[in-house]
């Protein structure tokens, strides 16, 4: 099969399915061992996948450590963020996000601690689309919480 039929090709729900279980235990353990540190080979023996197998799923080490950034973000976003644009504009959601945030710490989403200060304090100081995702997904949080603060205070 030609590169251009695979790419229109949508993907099966079970291929989905195994993407996702394959991108939360990539994101679990890129808290413990950093995302320089997630290969095909440990992520293989954590999921109970072939190597080859894992590979038709990721390209590339860097494609695998993106697709790992994007799903913390959505883990996060559901944890975090949307509980607190669920509260009403003002201190409840400044207090909303704050709760939720703990929380997602204290139950130990991921073993690591908090995926983005893992990879932002590892990613830091290395150029490329890695960094950069990291660096806007942070920037993205900063901005909602900025904005709640200002509409807090705004509300007095």
């Amino acid at each position: 099969m030609n590169q251009q039929s695979r790419a229109h090709r949508r993907p099966r729900a079970d291929g989905e399915r195994t993407r996702g279980a394959i991108l939360r235990t990539a994101a679990s353990l890129a808290t413990v061992d950093g995302l320089e540190g997630l290969s095909i080979g440990n992520l293989a023996a954590a999921t109970g996948m072939s190597k080859s197998g894992l590979y038709a799923h990721f390209g590339s080490k860097q494609e695998l450590q993106l697709a790992t950034v994007e799903e913390a973000d959505r883990i996060f976003q559901a944890e975090v963020a949307q509980p607190a644009l669920s509260a009403a504009p003002g201190l409840a959601q400044l207090v909303a996000v704050c709760e939720a945030f703990f929380d997602y710490l204290q139950r130990r989403t991921f073993p690591g601690g908090c995926f983005f200060a893992a990879a932002a304090l590892e990613m830091g100081t290395r150029p490329g689309p890695v960094k950069e995702r990291v660096a806007a997904i942070q920037s993205g949080f900063t901005a909602l919480l900025r904005s709640f603060v200002v509409t807090a205070l705004e509300q007095h």
